[in-house]
């Protein structure tokens, strides 16, 4: 324990004396920068001595360990378009064993089709490299056009892989079965569908699906009884919060709370029966991103989620029964908030697409 909290520690001590004060219910922040220079940066994960991998969309994969970021080699061929390209990052918890990583990235198909994809390999001992990299899943038939990627990686209780899947910008697929577009997948570490999925024994359905009727889910987190919830952005209003229940369907795009770019009607209203409704809904959009459940150092957080804005700059903080935004903690530094994770350290952690840095909250009564 005591070489992986000096480890922690020593990225913090070659850090320049940078940080912002935020006004927070559960009292002031520091937001200290953990590292900057980042290029649309996406995701970001704790390896167990410490060190911090953080992925760009643009295709590179870095090591920051002591302070120094180093890039990362072996990455797969990945097709950068629009809001594709190297995207989520999960570190399992058998990683001190296995030294196994899985990444979500958008993977050539078809001609100009494209679809979200997940690489699993092991990292090397010194950290440099990705070794014995493999595409372990790529979603059925991608098409064209940068959009609705999703991309989310969560890790199940029982070590399978939850795994959000955008629409791709053609809404109507997130009600086919045949398709896994606007779904959440789950999969085991070798890219299979588990045999419990629910609809394994369904004709024309794809087993890797868990739950569908999703537009474009990107944050996803596990709570501490180990329910999977999701966040995806709506058109315009109808942000949603998701509590995933296994063969559900959430209605994309038949059923929302927002409306059409162009002020239309989407489907057929806010409610249809056999379609699950949103815990917790924005309107105006939010653009929600990463997410993660808290039970960290500050007690006041304790068991709330916490989600990135990317329109409005924040992270909100959401708490109650049912789930609903009870703050808004925002700066400088919440430049569109990418992603939101817990530390190692026990504090709040997030990434910052508009500052292209790290950052990590500490209450300033004390570290």
């Amino acid at each position: 324990m005591r070489v992986v909290l000096t480890a922690i520690l020593s990225i913090f001590l070659v850090l320049p004396a940078r940080a912002e004060l935020l006004d927070t219910y559960a009292g002031p922040m520091r937001a200290e920068v953990v590292t900057a220079g980042l290029d649309v940066p996406w995701a970001f994960g704790f390896l167990p001595d410490g060190a911090v991998l953080i992925t760009e969309r643009e295709g590179r994969l870095w090591l920051l360990r002591d302070g120094v970021k180093q890039e990362v080699a072996g990455l797969p061929k990945i097709h950068v378009d629009g809001q594709g390209g190297l995207l989520d990052l999960l570190v399992p918890r058998d990683f001190a064993q296995s030294r196994e990583l899985f990444l979500t990235y958008a993977k050539k198909q078809f001609l100009r089709g494209s679809g979200t994809a997940v690489y699993r390999a092991r990292l090397s001992e010194d950290g440099t490299s990705l070794e014995d990299g493999d595409t372990i899943f790529e979603i059925a038939r991608g098409t064209g056009g940068g959009f609705h990627f999703g991309s989310r990686l969560t890790e199940a209780p029982d070590g399978t892989l939850f795994v959000t899947i955008g629409d791709r910008g053609n809404k109507d697929l997130s009600q086919d079965l045949g398709m896994h577009n606007g779904s959440v997948l789950r999969i085991t570490s070798d890219g299979d569908a588990p045999a419990d999925n629910p609809f394994v024994n369904t004709d024309g359905a794809l087993p890797e699906i868990w739950s569908y009727g999703h537009r474009n889910p990107q944050g996803a987190a596990v709570d501490a009884q180990g329910q999977l919830w999701v966040n995806e952005h709506g058109a315009r209003g109808g942000d949603e919060v998701n509590r995933i229940v296994k063969g559900a369907n959430y209605g994309w795009p038949l059923i929302a709370y927002g409306v059409n770019y162009d002020g239309s009607k989407i489907g057929e209203g806010q409610a249809r029966e056999g379609m699950e409704q949103p815990v917790h809904f924005w309107d105006p959009s939010i653009a929600p991103s990463g997410m993660t459940f808290y039970d960290g150092a500050v007690a006041d957080w304790q068991g709330n989620a916490f989600v990135g804005s990317l329109k409005f700059d924040y992270i909100a903080r959401l708490s109650g029964d049912p789930l609903a935004e009870v703050e808004q903690i925002a700066g400088d530094v919440t430049h569109r908030v990418r992603d939101v994770r817990q530390g190692p350290d026990g504090h709040l952690w997030f990434l910052s697409i508009g500052n292209g840095a790290l950052y990590r909250l500490v209450p300033q009564t004390g570290s």
